[in-house]
């Protein structure tokens, strides 16, 4: 790649996460977590609208073309984007109440969305599968900081990142019953120190996941090799997507929270959205309720 990442929205946001491309319409929608909204962003016009969700508000997961789920701290909810309403469908008791909340998430193409949650508590956090029927399903526990997730290309294999832990597991993954097994670690990068944020896939089966205090993202095969590193000028990415009328546009959050004033004067683009026109192209977003034909 040749071009370097460019600002798209100089949104300024506390936390940006979650980007979303919905290709009907041509638009991004992303979260600004701590500001409790949700965005929608035209790159055609530059055209940046908002959602007050009223809570924390950690994913998003495209639900037919006038409504979204997302995930507040402890609730799953429609927003109704006609009138911005947001509808409760289910409230998560977590074991582990107490510094714990929804994290990041993602429909898998059965239309079944995984939802993951972080804690201040070493392995107290869990990954959820809430199934288009009404039913939560508990599919992994013993993590922190559940994040990036994704699937490979041939949907055999389901991935997860706990930032905590500084690595990316890989899980058989059967897509049938929606079960993940056989955890191992795929990436692991505790020697750096710095945490692998939320992720995406390409079509050739490369992971691109964002390193929170890495100043980029990083991308690695399917094995786990890192193939290339792209350089942001801002200390705290924090996902990754693919969208653009051919998936070959990666759009790239990032993050201001918790810089302190002067790192914020040393990177004041902290908190906008990147674009990198790339040589690849992303998976399609899976919607929730709907399931993807081969």
């Amino acid at each position: 790649m040749t071009q370097s990442p460019h600002i798209v929205l100089a949104a300024r946001a506390r936390l940006g996460e979650c980007p979303v491309w919905q290709e009907v319409g041509q638009k991004l929608f992303w979260v600004d977590v701590y500001n409790h909204r949700v965005h929608q962003f035209d790159p055609a016009t530059g055209k940046d609208c908002y959602f007050d969700t009223g809570d924390v508000v950690s994913a998003i997961a495209l639900a037919g073309t006038d409504r979204l789920l997302i995930a507040l701290s402890d609730r799953l909810t429609w927003l109704h984007l006609q009138t911005g309403e947001v509808e409760i469908i289910h409230r998560i008791e977590f074991p582990h109440p107490a510094g714990t909340r929804l994290n990041d998430g993602k429909c898998d193409a059965h239309g079944r969305f995984w939802i993951g949650s972080c804690s201040d508590r070493l392995g107290q956090a869990a990954l959820y599968r809430y199934d288009p029927g009404g039913s939560l399903h508990t599919m992994e526990t013993g993590l922190t900081i559940a994040n990036g997730l994704a699937w490979s290309p041939d949907g055999s294999t389901f991935y997860l990142t706990d930032s905590a832990q500084h690595k990316i597991f890989a899980y058989d993954y059967l897509a049938e019953t929606g079960s993940i097994v056989n955890r191992r670690i795929l990436i692991d990068l505790s020697a750096e120190g710095v945490e692998p944020d939320g992720l995406t896939i390409d079509i050739n089966g490369n992971l691109w996941s964002a390193l929170w205090d890495g100043w980029c993202v990083a991308c690695f095969d399917a094995s786990g090799q890192e193939r290339s590193r792209i350089e942001l000028p801002v200390p705290r990415p924090t996902c990754v997507t693919f969208g653009g009328p051919d998936l070959s546009n990666l759009y790239i959050t990032s993050a201001s929270v918790g810089l302190s004033q002067k790192e914020i004067q040393k990177c004041h683009t902290a908190g906008d959205i990147f674009c990198l026109a790339t040589v690849t192209q992303g998976m399609p977003t899976h919607s929730f309720g709907h399931k993807q034909h081969p």
